[in-house]
């Protein structure tokens, strides 16, 4: 039977309710952080706050760096974002009631970003970035706290997978019921 419960960080299990609290979390952080750029910045605004670092408003209505930008794919990309969701909470669930918490983490940070573009997408049709580096000339792409969290998230994921990080009796070549 799936148990939903929080046993505690001191406990191998970490229930699905805990992961998701932190999704959630995510989720708010990213629409707060972009009503901020909002009701701040006008659209193509761009403030230096230092010789590496601005604040922008922009709108993407692309994928990740732009690609498919123009090309009304607000829809696709929508449903992508929550067919890839729906991916993740299945294997969050496979993976809770593990000791693998680091593949946990990833599974959340990549689901609470995807989340939250996907609100975006859905009700402004576009997604709200704020955050711009660079140097000189050069300009890294911007993006916003759910880019940030997808984009660590598939980080930790591919250590994961790679270098085997962070999952515990699963580092021995078997995995204990719980």
């Amino acid at each position: 039977m799936l148990e939903i419960g929080f046993m505690g960080l001191n406990g191998k299990y970490i229930g699905l309710a805990f992961w998701l609290i932190i999704v959630g979390l995510i989720v708010l952080l990213d629409q707060f952080t972009k009503s901020l750029a909002v009701s701040s910045l006008q659209l193509g605004d761009l403030v230096n706050v230092s010789s590496i670092f601005s604040w922008v408003r922009w709108h993407n209505d692309g994928a990740a760096f732009s690609l498919l930008g123009g090309l009304d794919a607000r829809w696709f990309l929508v449903a992508i974002s929550l067919g890839f969701s729906v991916f993740l909470i299945r294997e969050l669930l496979k993976t809770c009631r593990t000791d693998e918490h680091m593949l946990c983490l990833a599974y959340v940070l990549v689901l609470g970003g995807a989340l939250g573009n996907a609100i975006d997408r859905v009700f402004l049709g576009y997604v709200v970035d704020f955050i711009l580096f660079h140097y000189r000339e050069w300009y890294f792409p911007a993006f916003n706290v759910a880019d940030a969290s997808i984009t660590v998230g598939a980080v930790f994921w591919i250590a994961c997978g790679v270098f085997n990080v962070g999952s515990g009796s699963a580092k021995n070549g078997r995995v204990t019921d719980v």
